[in-house]
Protein backbone atom coordinates (compact mmCIF):
# COMPACT_ATOMS: atom_id res chain seq x y z
CA UNK A 1 0.00 0.00 0.00
CA UNK A 2 1.00 3.36 -0.61
CA UNK A 3 2.38 4.73 2.92
CA UNK A 4 0.21 7.41 3.47
CA UNK A 5 -1.44 8.33 7.50
CA UNK A 6 -4.48 9.76 8.16
CA UNK A 7 -2.84 13.50 7.66
CA UNK A 8 -2.21 12.35 4.21
CA UNK A 9 -5.67 12.41 3.27
CA UNK A 10 -5.04 15.36 0.88
CA UNK A 11 -2.89 13.98 -1.05
CA UNK A 12 -4.73 10.80 -1.25
CA UNK A 13 -7.71 12.69 -2.79
CA UNK A 14 -4.73 14.94 -5.00
CA UNK A 15 -3.69 11.41 -6.50
CA UNK A 16 -7.36 9.89 -7.34
CA UNK A 17 -8.33 13.46 -8.90
CA UNK A 18 -5.26 13.79 -10.58
CA UNK A 19 -5.81 10.01 -12.16
CA UNK A 20 -8.98 11.43 -13.53
CA UNK A 21 -8.58 14.67 -14.89
CA UNK A 22 -5.19 12.92 -16.92
CA UNK A 23 -7.50 9.83 -18.02
CA UNK A 24 -9.88 12.82 -19.31
CA UNK A 25 -7.60 14.96 -20.64
CA UNK A 26 -6.59 12.15 -22.52
CA UNK A 27 -10.31 11.45 -23.73
CA UNK A 28 -10.06 7.93 -22.20
CA UNK A 29 -13.10 6.13 -21.34
CA UNK A 30 -12.72 3.84 -17.44
CA UNK A 31 -12.95 0.88 -19.81
CA UNK A 32 -9.95 1.92 -22.20
CA UNK A 33 -7.56 3.20 -19.38
CA UNK A 34 -8.59 0.53 -17.02
CA UNK A 35 -7.83 -2.04 -20.12
CA UNK A 36 -4.14 -0.10 -20.41
CA UNK A 37 -3.63 -0.49 -16.83
CA UNK A 38 -4.46 -4.16 -17.05
CA UNK A 39 -7.52 -3.58 -13.63
CA UNK A 40 -10.64 -3.78 -14.34
CA UNK A 41 -13.32 -1.22 -15.00
CA UNK A 42 -14.74 -1.77 -11.47
CA UNK A 43 -11.08 -1.31 -9.78
CA UNK A 44 -10.13 1.60 -11.88
CA UNK A 45 -13.73 3.74 -10.53
CA UNK A 46 -13.55 2.42 -7.26
CA UNK A 47 -9.57 4.20 -7.47
CA UNK A 48 -11.06 7.01 -8.73
CA UNK A 49 -13.78 7.24 -6.06
CA UNK A 50 -12.21 6.54 -3.19
CA UNK A 51 -13.77 3.23 -2.83
CA UNK A 52 -10.37 1.57 -2.74
CA UNK A 53 -7.06 1.95 -1.15
CA UNK A 54 -4.21 3.23 -3.33
CA UNK A 55 -2.06 0.18 -3.80
CA UNK A 56 1.53 0.99 -4.86
CA UNK A 57 1.48 -1.24 -7.94
CA UNK A 58 -1.70 -0.53 -8.65
CA UNK A 59 -0.55 3.83 -9.18
CA UNK A 60 3.01 2.16 -11.21
CA UNK A 61 0.64 0.74 -13.75
CA UNK A 62 -1.30 3.41 -13.91
CA UNK A 63 1.45 5.95 -13.81
CA UNK A 64 2.75 4.33 -17.35
CA UNK A 65 -0.49 3.62 -18.61
CA UNK A 66 -1.15 7.39 -18.25
CA UNK A 67 2.41 7.98 -19.89
CA UNK A 68 3.71 9.79 -16.89
CA UNK A 69 6.05 8.95 -13.51
CA UNK A 70 4.86 7.84 -10.26
CA UNK A 71 6.45 10.75 -8.55
CA UNK A 72 4.70 13.03 -10.62
CA UNK A 73 1.43 10.59 -9.76
CA UNK A 74 1.95 11.57 -6.35
CA UNK A 75 3.23 14.89 -5.85
CA UNK A 76 2.09 17.10 -4.15
CA UNK A 77 1.04 20.45 -4.51
CA UNK A 78 3.52 23.16 -4.03
CA UNK A 79 3.52 26.11 -1.60
CA UNK A 80 5.47 28.50 -3.55
CA UNK A 81 3.32 29.06 -7.00
CA UNK A 82 3.98 32.72 -7.06
CA UNK A 83 7.51 33.26 -7.54
CA UNK A 84 9.36 37.17 -6.78
CA UNK A 85 11.90 38.23 -9.64
CA UNK A 86 15.36 38.81 -9.06
CA UNK A 87 16.39 42.50 -9.93
CA UNK A 88 19.53 43.01 -11.79
CA UNK A 89 19.80 46.81 -11.69
CA UNK A 90 23.06 47.31 -13.27
CA UNK A 91 21.81 45.35 -16.29
CA UNK A 92 18.29 47.00 -15.89
CA UNK A 93 17.13 43.06 -16.04
CA UNK A 94 13.89 41.05 -13.88
CA UNK A 95 15.36 37.07 -13.82
CA UNK A 96 12.90 34.49 -12.58
CA UNK A 97 14.39 31.01 -12.11
CA UNK A 98 11.33 28.28 -14.24
CA UNK A 99 11.44 25.61 -11.35
CA UNK A 100 9.51 22.86 -13.76
CA UNK A 101 12.56 22.96 -15.96
CA UNK A 102 15.95 22.95 -14.04
CA UNK A 103 18.07 25.22 -15.57
CA UNK A 104 15.56 27.62 -17.69
CA UNK A 105 15.17 31.04 -16.54
CA UNK A 106 12.90 33.61 -17.68
CA UNK A 107 14.72 37.16 -17.70
CA UNK A 108 12.10 40.65 -18.54
CA UNK A 109 13.91 42.88 -20.40
CA UNK A 110 13.10 46.56 -21.73
CA UNK A 111 15.01 47.88 -24.33
CA UNK A 112 15.71 51.02 -26.44
CA UNK A 113 19.06 50.41 -28.47
CA UNK A 114 19.08 49.24 -31.82
CA UNK A 115 21.50 46.04 -31.91
CA UNK A 116 25.07 46.51 -32.26
CA UNK A 117 26.47 46.90 -36.02
CA UNK A 118 29.59 45.73 -35.18
CA UNK A 119 29.14 41.68 -35.87
CA UNK A 120 31.90 41.65 -33.17
CA UNK A 121 29.57 42.21 -30.56
CA UNK A 122 27.52 38.95 -31.33
CA UNK A 123 27.47 36.55 -29.06
CA UNK A 124 27.71 32.47 -29.75
CA UNK A 125 27.31 29.83 -26.60
CA UNK A 126 26.14 26.51 -26.22
CA UNK A 127 22.84 26.55 -25.33
CA UNK A 128 18.95 27.43 -26.81
CA UNK A 129 17.10 30.49 -26.26
CA UNK A 130 13.25 31.84 -26.73
CA UNK A 131 12.16 35.08 -27.25
CA UNK A 132 8.95 36.68 -26.38
CA UNK A 133 8.32 40.09 -27.30
CA UNK A 134 5.47 41.57 -25.07
CA UNK A 135 5.15 45.32 -26.47
CA UNK A 136 7.32 47.08 -29.25
CA UNK A 137 9.05 45.37 -31.94
CA UNK A 138 12.58 43.73 -31.41
CA UNK A 139 15.41 43.03 -33.97
CA UNK A 140 17.06 39.66 -34.21
CA UNK A 141 20.40 39.29 -35.95
CA UNK A 142 20.90 35.60 -36.29
CA UNK A 143 24.29 34.51 -37.87
CA UNK A 144 24.04 36.85 -41.26
CA UNK A 145 20.33 37.05 -40.97
CA UNK A 146 18.24 40.33 -39.69
CA UNK A 147 14.67 39.19 -38.34
CA UNK A 148 12.04 41.42 -37.18
CA UNK A 149 9.87 40.05 -34.20
CA UNK A 150 6.85 41.92 -33.24
CA UNK A 151 4.82 42.22 -30.17
CA UNK A 152 3.13 39.20 -29.52
CA UNK A 153 5.43 37.25 -31.59
CA UNK A 154 8.31 34.70 -30.58
CA UNK A 155 11.54 33.22 -31.82
CA UNK A 156 13.16 30.22 -31.11
CA UNK A 157 17.20 29.92 -31.96
CA UNK A 158 20.15 27.65 -31.16
CA UNK A 159 22.68 30.09 -29.29
CA UNK A 160 25.57 28.71 -30.89
CA UNK A 161 24.76 31.06 -34.19
CA UNK A 162 25.79 34.26 -33.41
CA UNK A 163 23.70 36.47 -32.45
CA UNK A 164 22.19 39.85 -30.72
CA UNK A 165 18.84 41.49 -29.83
CA UNK A 166 17.52 45.43 -30.03
CA UNK A 167 15.03 47.93 -30.32
CA UNK A 168 13.47 48.91 -33.78
CA UNK A 169 11.70 52.10 -33.63
CA UNK A 170 11.38 52.69 -30.31
CA UNK A 171 11.55 50.96 -26.66
CA UNK A 172 10.53 47.49 -26.67
CA UNK A 173 9.68 44.83 -24.00
CA UNK A 174 10.61 41.36 -24.01
CA UNK A 175 10.95 38.32 -22.80
CA UNK A 176 13.90 36.10 -23.10
CA UNK A 177 13.63 32.17 -22.12
CA UNK A 178 17.02 30.75 -21.59
CA UNK A 179 18.47 26.92 -20.91
CA UNK A 180 21.04 26.27 -18.40
CA UNK A 181 24.03 26.47 -21.23
CA UNK A 182 22.39 29.80 -23.17
CA UNK A 183 22.34 31.77 -18.84
CA UNK A 184 26.12 31.00 -18.64
CA UNK A 185 26.65 32.16 -21.61
CA UNK A 186 25.23 35.35 -21.04
CA UNK A 187 26.17 35.62 -17.35
CA UNK A 188 30.08 34.99 -19.25
CA UNK A 189 29.09 37.64 -21.68
CA UNK A 190 28.05 40.58 -18.37
CA UNK A 191 30.77 39.82 -16.79
CA UNK A 192 33.25 40.58 -19.56
CA UNK A 193 31.20 43.88 -20.56
CA UNK A 194 31.00 44.78 -16.83
CA UNK A 195 34.77 44.60 -16.78
CA UNK A 196 35.29 46.22 -20.01
CA UNK A 197 33.57 49.48 -18.38
CA UNK A 198 35.66 49.76 -15.17
CA UNK A 199 38.70 49.63 -17.61
CA UNK A 200 37.31 53.27 -19.22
Amino acid sequence: MLPMTQDDGELDSLVRKRIRALRVAQGWSLDELANRAKLSPSTLSRIENGRRRLALDSLVTLARALDTTLDQLVETASDDVVVSPMIDAAHGLMRWPVKGDPGITVVRQRMTEPPPDNPARMRAHPGREWLVVLSGTAILLLGHRRIRVETNQAAEFPTMLPHAIGAEGGPCEILGIFDRDARRGHQRADRDTDTDRSRT
